[in-house]
Protein backbone atom coordinates (compact mmCIF):
# COMPACT_ATOMS: atom_id res chain seq x y z
CA UNK A 1 0.00 0.00 0.00
CA UNK A 2 3.14 2.54 -0.02
CA UNK A 3 4.53 2.79 -3.07
CA UNK A 4 7.98 3.27 -4.45
CA UNK A 5 10.89 1.09 -4.31
CA UNK A 6 9.50 -2.79 -3.96
CA UNK A 7 11.37 -4.66 -1.10
CA UNK A 8 10.49 -7.72 0.39
CA UNK A 9 9.22 -7.75 4.43
CA UNK A 10 8.87 -9.90 7.25
CA UNK A 11 5.92 -11.67 6.88
CA UNK A 12 6.40 -12.01 2.41
CA UNK A 13 4.41 -9.22 1.24
CA UNK A 14 5.93 -6.17 -1.18
CA UNK A 15 5.27 -2.83 -0.23
CA UNK A 16 2.75 -2.45 -3.41
CA UNK A 17 0.34 -4.00 -1.21
CA UNK A 18 0.57 -1.84 1.66
CA UNK A 19 -1.05 1.54 2.71
CA UNK A 20 -2.85 3.89 0.73
CA UNK A 21 -6.26 2.33 1.05
CA UNK A 22 -6.78 2.47 4.59
CA UNK A 23 -4.94 6.13 4.30
CA UNK A 24 -8.46 6.46 2.62
CA UNK A 25 -10.66 4.24 4.38
CA UNK A 26 -9.75 4.93 7.95
CA UNK A 27 -10.50 1.29 9.11
CA UNK A 28 -11.32 -2.39 6.55
CA UNK A 29 -10.74 -5.35 6.62
CA UNK A 30 -8.16 -7.23 4.74
CA UNK A 31 -11.37 -8.47 1.93
CA UNK A 32 -12.04 -4.75 1.67
CA UNK A 33 -7.89 -3.77 1.16
CA UNK A 34 -8.09 -6.98 -1.69
CA UNK A 35 -10.80 -5.86 -3.39
CA UNK A 36 -9.56 -2.42 -3.94
CA UNK A 37 -5.81 -2.86 -4.12
CA UNK A 38 -5.61 -5.95 -6.30
CA UNK A 39 -9.48 -6.73 -7.89
CA UNK A 40 -7.97 -10.19 -9.90
CA UNK A 41 -8.02 -11.61 -6.59
CA UNK A 42 -11.35 -11.84 -6.05
CA UNK A 43 -11.19 -14.39 -9.39
CA UNK A 44 -8.72 -16.45 -7.74
CA UNK A 45 -8.43 -19.74 -5.80
CA UNK A 46 -11.94 -21.07 -6.56
CA UNK A 47 -10.80 -24.32 -6.36
CA UNK A 48 -10.69 -24.14 -3.08
CA UNK A 49 -13.07 -26.38 -1.04
CA UNK A 50 -14.84 -23.70 0.89
CA UNK A 51 -15.62 -20.23 1.21
CA UNK A 52 -13.45 -19.04 4.22
CA UNK A 53 -10.96 -20.93 2.72
CA UNK A 54 -11.53 -18.76 -0.51
CA UNK A 55 -11.34 -15.46 1.30
CA UNK A 56 -8.03 -16.90 3.34
CA UNK A 57 -6.11 -17.73 0.16
CA UNK A 58 -7.51 -14.22 -1.65
CA UNK A 59 -6.30 -12.18 1.01
CA UNK A 60 -3.42 -13.85 2.07
CA UNK A 61 -0.84 -11.03 0.27
CA UNK A 62 -2.81 -8.34 2.32
CA UNK A 63 -3.07 -10.24 5.61
CA UNK A 64 0.77 -10.29 5.13
CA UNK A 65 1.04 -6.75 4.22
CA UNK A 66 -0.97 -5.29 7.02
CA UNK A 67 0.89 -7.39 9.81
CA UNK A 68 4.28 -6.02 8.45
CA UNK A 69 2.87 -2.46 8.83
CA UNK A 70 1.82 -3.39 12.21
CA UNK A 71 5.33 -4.87 12.83
CA UNK A 72 6.72 -1.13 11.77
CA UNK A 73 4.15 1.02 13.97
CA UNK A 74 2.46 1.76 11.19
CA UNK A 75 -1.40 -0.17 11.91
CA UNK A 76 -2.93 -2.05 14.66
CA UNK A 77 -6.00 -4.18 14.66
CA UNK A 78 -9.45 -2.11 15.27
CA UNK A 79 -11.82 -5.32 16.73
CA UNK A 80 -13.44 -7.82 14.49
CA UNK A 81 -16.92 -8.10 13.22
CA UNK A 82 -19.73 -9.82 14.16
CA UNK A 83 -18.89 -12.35 11.45
CA UNK A 84 -15.33 -12.54 12.52
CA UNK A 85 -13.24 -10.50 9.79
CA UNK A 86 -10.62 -8.52 12.05
CA UNK A 87 -10.47 -4.58 11.57
CA UNK A 88 -7.43 -2.99 10.35
CA UNK A 89 -6.26 1.16 10.35
CA UNK A 90 -3.60 3.04 10.75
CA UNK A 91 -1.60 4.44 13.73
CA UNK A 92 -1.03 8.11 13.39
CA UNK A 93 3.29 7.23 11.67
CA UNK A 94 0.51 5.33 9.07
CA UNK A 95 -1.29 7.56 8.51
CA UNK A 96 1.40 10.14 7.95
CA UNK A 97 2.78 7.49 5.67
CA UNK A 98 -0.53 7.42 3.90
CA UNK A 99 -0.56 11.06 3.65
CA UNK A 100 2.72 10.76 1.24
CA UNK A 101 1.79 8.36 -0.41
CA UNK A 102 -1.50 9.56 -1.87
CA UNK A 103 0.23 13.44 -2.20
CA UNK A 104 -1.90 14.87 0.64
CA UNK A 105 -1.70 17.30 3.66
CA UNK A 106 -1.33 15.01 6.49
CA UNK A 107 -4.17 17.04 7.82
CA UNK A 108 -6.59 15.92 5.36
CA UNK A 109 -6.11 12.18 6.22
CA UNK A 110 -7.87 12.70 9.38
CA UNK A 111 -7.39 10.75 12.74
CA UNK A 112 -6.95 7.63 13.64
CA UNK A 113 -10.53 5.20 13.47
CA UNK A 114 -9.34 3.08 16.54
CA UNK A 115 -11.87 1.35 18.54
CA UNK A 116 -14.32 0.97 15.46
CA UNK A 117 -15.39 -2.97 16.07
CA UNK A 118 -15.89 -2.08 19.66
CA UNK A 119 -19.54 -0.67 18.27
CA UNK A 120 -19.72 -3.43 15.09
CA UNK A 121 -18.48 -0.83 12.63
CA UNK A 122 -21.65 -0.92 10.72
CA UNK A 123 -21.36 2.52 9.76
CA UNK A 124 -17.67 2.15 8.27
CA UNK A 125 -18.49 -0.65 6.35
CA UNK A 126 -21.38 0.75 4.24
CA UNK A 127 -18.95 3.71 3.90
CA UNK A 128 -16.38 1.09 2.27
CA UNK A 129 -18.78 -0.71 0.31
CA UNK A 130 -20.19 2.39 -0.85
CA UNK A 131 -16.59 3.78 -1.92
CA UNK A 132 -16.24 0.17 -3.56
CA UNK A 133 -19.41 0.27 -5.37
CA UNK A 134 -18.55 3.63 -6.51
CA UNK A 135 -14.90 3.07 -7.61
CA UNK A 136 -15.62 -0.44 -9.56
CA UNK A 137 -11.92 -1.60 -9.89
CA UNK A 138 -11.53 -3.61 -12.70
CA UNK A 139 -9.89 -7.07 -12.73
CA UNK A 140 -6.55 -7.14 -14.66
CA UNK A 141 -7.67 -10.11 -17.01
CA UNK A 142 -3.76 -10.33 -17.42
CA UNK A 143 -3.71 -12.04 -14.30
CA UNK A 144 -6.34 -14.58 -14.41
CA UNK A 145 -4.36 -16.53 -17.57
CA UNK A 146 -5.03 -20.43 -16.97
CA UNK A 147 -8.39 -19.87 -14.55
CA UNK A 148 -11.70 -22.00 -15.73
CA UNK A 149 -13.91 -20.47 -17.81
CA UNK A 150 -16.43 -19.51 -16.04
CA UNK A 151 -14.18 -17.35 -14.13
CA UNK A 152 -12.91 -15.62 -16.72
CA UNK A 153 -16.28 -15.10 -18.19
CA UNK A 154 -17.12 -13.64 -14.64
CA UNK A 155 -14.21 -11.25 -14.73
CA UNK A 156 -14.17 -10.35 -18.25
CA UNK A 157 -18.23 -9.21 -17.27
CA UNK A 158 -16.55 -6.87 -14.44
CA UNK A 159 -14.64 -5.33 -16.97
CA UNK A 160 -17.12 -4.88 -19.53
CA UNK A 161 -19.50 -3.14 -17.16
CA UNK A 162 -19.89 0.33 -16.90
CA UNK A 163 -16.75 2.38 -15.27
CA UNK A 164 -16.73 3.77 -11.85
CA UNK A 165 -15.68 6.94 -10.78
CA UNK A 166 -11.60 7.60 -10.35
CA UNK A 167 -9.27 5.55 -8.25
CA UNK A 168 -9.07 5.37 -4.62
CA UNK A 169 -6.60 8.38 -4.46
CA UNK A 170 -9.89 10.17 -5.75
CA UNK A 171 -11.26 9.68 -2.77
CA UNK A 172 -11.75 10.71 0.89
CA UNK A 173 -13.83 9.99 4.10
CA UNK A 174 -15.00 11.85 7.29
CA UNK A 175 -14.40 15.09 5.76
CA UNK A 176 -15.13 17.83 7.94
CA UNK A 177 -16.85 20.40 6.28
CA UNK A 178 -16.79 23.39 8.63
CA UNK A 179 -19.25 26.71 8.82
CA UNK A 180 -17.20 28.40 11.46
CA UNK A 181 -13.34 27.89 12.34
CA UNK A 182 -11.09 26.47 10.14
CA UNK A 183 -10.09 23.16 7.99
CA UNK A 184 -8.05 21.96 10.62
CA UNK A 185 -10.27 23.49 13.74
CA UNK A 186 -13.49 22.77 12.57
CA UNK A 187 -17.03 23.82 14.41
CA UNK A 188 -19.15 21.04 15.54
CA UNK A 189 -21.66 22.42 14.32
CA UNK A 190 -20.60 21.83 10.37
CA UNK A 191 -21.19 18.53 8.48
CA UNK A 192 -18.86 15.51 7.84
CA UNK A 193 -19.15 14.02 4.35
CA UNK A 194 -18.56 10.33 4.74
CA UNK A 195 -16.92 10.31 1.34
CA UNK A 196 -15.63 13.08 -0.91
CA UNK A 197 -15.08 12.37 -4.53
CA UNK A 198 -12.89 14.20 -6.57
CA UNK A 199 -13.11 12.76 -10.20
CA UNK A 200 -13.20 15.31 -13.20
CA UNK A 201 -11.77 12.86 -15.41
CA UNK A 202 -15.29 10.64 -14.91
CA UNK A 203 -17.17 14.40 -14.94
CA UNK A 204 -17.52 13.91 -11.44
CA UNK A 205 -14.80 17.47 -10.25
CA UNK A 206 -16.81 17.47 -6.78
CA UNK A 207 -19.17 14.99 -4.94
CA UNK A 208 -19.95 14.81 -1.64
CA UNK A 209 -22.01 11.43 -0.43
CA UNK A 210 -23.49 10.98 2.81
CA UNK A 211 -24.40 7.53 4.06
CA UNK A 212 -27.35 6.09 6.01
CA UNK A 213 -28.18 3.13 7.87
CA UNK A 214 -31.78 3.75 7.45
CA UNK A 215 -31.13 4.59 11.24
CA UNK A 216 -32.13 8.31 10.70
CA UNK A 217 -34.64 9.86 10.01
CA UNK A 218 -35.83 12.53 7.52
CA UNK A 219 -36.08 15.45 10.16
CA UNK A 220 -32.15 14.42 10.90
CA UNK A 221 -31.01 13.96 7.82
CA UNK A 222 -32.48 16.96 6.84
CA UNK A 223 -30.68 18.55 9.48
CA UNK A 224 -27.47 17.31 7.84
CA UNK A 225 -28.67 18.83 4.42
CA UNK A 226 -28.73 22.47 6.03
CA UNK A 227 -25.59 22.10 7.38
CA UNK A 228 -24.26 21.10 4.18
CA UNK A 229 -25.85 23.97 2.47
CA UNK A 230 -24.20 26.38 5.02
CA UNK A 231 -21.12 24.93 4.67
CA UNK A 232 -21.20 25.59 0.65
CA UNK A 233 -23.06 28.97 1.14
CA UNK A 234 -19.88 30.22 3.72
CA UNK A 235 -17.13 32.31 1.72
CA UNK A 236 -14.29 33.45 2.62
CA UNK A 237 -11.03 35.27 1.54
CA UNK A 238 -8.36 33.34 -0.23
CA UNK A 239 -4.89 33.81 -0.69
CA UNK A 240 -5.18 36.39 -3.55
CA UNK A 241 -7.27 37.96 -1.34
CA UNK A 242 -10.25 37.56 -3.05
CA UNK A 243 -13.77 35.91 -1.51
CA UNK A 244 -14.88 32.85 -2.81
CA UNK A 245 -16.12 29.92 -1.56
CA UNK A 246 -14.42 28.11 1.30
CA UNK A 247 -14.96 24.66 -0.70
CA UNK A 248 -13.02 26.22 -3.45
CA UNK A 249 -10.46 27.53 -1.83
CA UNK A 250 -9.84 23.51 -1.59
CA UNK A 251 -11.25 21.82 -4.52
CA UNK A 252 -12.03 22.71 -8.08
CA UNK A 253 -14.91 22.46 -9.87
CA UNK A 254 -16.28 24.77 -12.93
CA UNK A 255 -18.48 27.48 -13.35
CA UNK A 256 -22.27 26.84 -14.08
CA UNK A 257 -23.13 27.16 -17.48
CA UNK A 258 -24.67 30.69 -17.19
CA UNK A 259 -22.00 32.35 -14.65
CA UNK A 260 -22.94 31.40 -11.63
CA UNK A 261 -21.52 29.11 -9.06
CA UNK A 262 -23.65 26.01 -8.15
CA UNK A 263 -23.32 24.50 -5.15
CA UNK A 264 -21.15 20.82 -5.64
CA UNK A 265 -23.89 17.84 -5.58
CA UNK A 266 -24.74 15.65 -2.77
CA UNK A 267 -25.28 12.08 -3.01
CA UNK A 268 -27.28 10.29 0.03
CA UNK A 269 -26.76 6.28 0.10
CA UNK A 270 -29.93 4.47 1.59
CA UNK A 271 -28.44 1.12 2.81
CA UNK A 272 -31.68 -0.68 4.45
CA UNK A 273 -29.96 -2.14 7.22
CA UNK A 274 -33.09 -1.60 9.39
CA UNK A 275 -36.75 -1.52 9.48
CA UNK A 276 -37.27 2.30 8.17
CA UNK A 277 -38.49 2.53 5.21
CA UNK A 278 -35.98 4.69 2.59
CA UNK A 279 -38.84 5.44 0.03
CA UNK A 280 -41.06 6.85 2.57
CA UNK A 281 -37.77 8.45 4.36
CA UNK A 282 -36.84 9.95 1.15
CA UNK A 283 -40.20 11.94 -0.02
CA UNK A 284 -40.29 13.06 3.18
CA UNK A 285 -36.83 14.52 2.92
CA UNK A 286 -37.14 16.06 -0.36
CA UNK A 287 -40.51 17.98 1.09
CA UNK A 288 -38.00 18.81 4.30
CA UNK A 289 -35.63 20.01 1.60
CA UNK A 290 -37.27 21.34 -1.12
CA UNK A 291 -35.85 25.23 -0.45
CA UNK A 292 -32.27 23.88 -1.25
CA UNK A 293 -33.15 22.16 -4.33
CA UNK A 294 -36.40 23.58 -6.21
CA UNK A 295 -34.10 26.59 -7.44
CA UNK A 296 -34.98 29.75 -9.02
CA UNK A 297 -37.20 29.78 -12.57
CA UNK A 298 -35.36 32.11 -14.96
CA UNK A 299 -37.25 33.65 -17.92
CA UNK A 300 -35.96 34.96 -21.40
CA UNK A 301 -36.48 37.71 -22.67
CA UNK A 302 -38.04 38.15 -26.40
CA UNK A 303 -34.29 38.45 -27.62
CA UNK A 304 -33.87 35.03 -26.26
CA UNK A 305 -31.17 36.32 -23.47
CA UNK A 306 -31.76 35.42 -19.80
CA UNK A 307 -33.82 37.33 -17.92
CA UNK A 308 -34.74 38.19 -14.24
CA UNK A 309 -36.66 35.79 -12.13
CA UNK A 310 -40.05 34.93 -13.08
CA UNK A 311 -40.14 38.04 -15.70
CA UNK A 312 -40.46 38.01 -19.29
Amino acid sequence: MMAGKREENPAGSSNNLRGDVLGVLKVATAEQIQQIALPHLSYRHTDKPTPSKRKQARTASHTGALSDLHKHGLAENGGQLPGGDTLRNLTPMGLKTAARELGRPVGETGNPARGAGRTGASHPMTVNEAALALQRPKPDLAQLTGEPADVLAAAQAAVDAPAGLGTIASYATEVALPTTGTWSNSDRGGAQADIVITSPEDGVPLLFVEIDNCHESAQVLAAKIDKYMRFCQRKVKDVDGTERPMWRTRWWAPDGRHGDQPHPPLLLVFNRASSRNPHTVSAQLAELTRRHWQGTAYCCDREGSPGLPGRQ
